[in-house]
């Protein structure tokens, strides 16, 4: 059993910057690949990054340059560095084990002047 807790979200101003965590309860974190996720109004959820158990990292083509994932697997945390937001950045997001039913509750992210 896995429980993911995100936070970090909040409203910031075009070009601003965030830092999204993800602390996971629950034995064989290190192992997993975790993937963060957004969900704007009316949009399906789509992936954003994902890191694996390596620190091996995958983004999307809009958020490249722009975000950062890492982990900290003492912590049982992953992290997303999110900088240079947009307003099309606004979202909840999500973290996920992938390849699990593990979600985490999600946090909102608004990116509005």
């Amino acid at each position: 059993q896995v429980q993911l807790v995100e936070s970090g979200g909040g409203l910031v101003q075009p070009g601003g910057s965030l830092r999204l965590s993800c602390a996971a309860s629950g034995s064989f974190f290190s192992i997993y690949v975790m993937g963060w996720y957004r969900q704007a109004p009316g949009k399906q959820r789509e992936l954003v990054a994902h890191i694996g158990s390596g620190g091996d990292t995958y983004y999307v083509d809009s958020v490249k340059g722009r975000f950062t994932s890492s982990r900290d697997n003492a912590k049982n945390t992953v992290y997303l560095q999110m900088n240079d937001l947009k307003p099309e950045d606004t979202a909840v997001y999500y973290c996920h084990c992938t390849g699990t039913a593990y979600w985490g509750q999600g946090t909102q992210v608004t990116v509005s002047s």
